[in-house]
């Protein structure tokens, strides 16, 4: 059984640093690519990262470029994301995704549970 782990969500003010995990277990991670989506309450799932499975082809969704940084250790099986300078419009569940392709929630096999992130002005 597949599963993706979200942790490392929480309440931080605006200009803090932030960083998610997301563990994977029933796959074998360096297989897949990985992202990250968020959700904004009344909003739809938007992309935000995604690395391709050897770390290689990396992509972001503009708001984040130079904030945000994707990364992957396949020997832990784990996905992060590192978030600095966050920002109140980051406030969102995150979740990660895997086996897709670039940015469209549709590819993607599967999610995680999603991890809150509220950033406070």
């Amino acid at each position: 059984q597949v599963q993706l782990v979200e942790s490392g969500g929480g309440l931080v003010q605006a200009g803090d640093s932030l960083s998610l995990s997301c563990a994977a277990s029933g796959l074998r991670l360096s297989r897949y690519s990985m992202a990250w989506f968020r959700q904004a309450p009344g909003k739809e799932r938007e992309f935000v990262a995604r690395t391709g499975w050897t770390g290689s082809s990396i992509l972001y969704i503009d708001s984040v470029k130079g904030r945000f940084t994707i990364s992957r250790d396949n020997a832990k099986n784990t996905v992060y994301l590192q978030m600095n300078s966050v920002k109140p419009e980051d406030t969102a569940v995150y979740y990660c995704a895997a086996g897709g392709s670039g940015r469209k929630v549709e590819t993607y096999d599967y999610w995680g549970q999603g991890t809150q992130v509220t950033v406070s002005s």
